[in-house]
């Protein structure tokens, strides 16, 4: 079965970008690199800030276009549920 995760993404500004992916550190990886997104290359995102996870792809993509609806309030009331600090929450998994 696979997994399947919707994910925000941030900079030090708290500029958000939100996404799904089905290999989630796979596509941090490219955020940091600055590839795969101009929107993050050009914004410098590169905080994993929030995701969440699934094992269907339609909920994923139907929870991205979710959340991407919602005012810029929600999203950071979200985010601050689970990560008030705004840490980096893909800290450490590269070298």
């Amino acid at each position: 079965m696979r997994t399947y995760y919707v994910y925000i993404m941030s900079n030090k500004s708290k500029t958000l970008y939100v996404g799904d992916t089905n290999n989630l550190v796979r596509r941090v990886e490219d955020h940091k690199r600055g590839i795969g997104s101009w929107f993050t290359h050009w914004y410098r995102i590169n905080m994993l800030v929030y995701y969440e996870e699934g094992s269907n792809v339609e909920d994923a993509i139907y929870r991205e276009k979710e959340i991407k609806g919602w005012r810029r309030a929600r999203k950071l009331a979200l985010i601050e549920e689970v990560n008030p600090d705004w840490v980096d929450l893909s800290e450490g998994w590269f070298s």
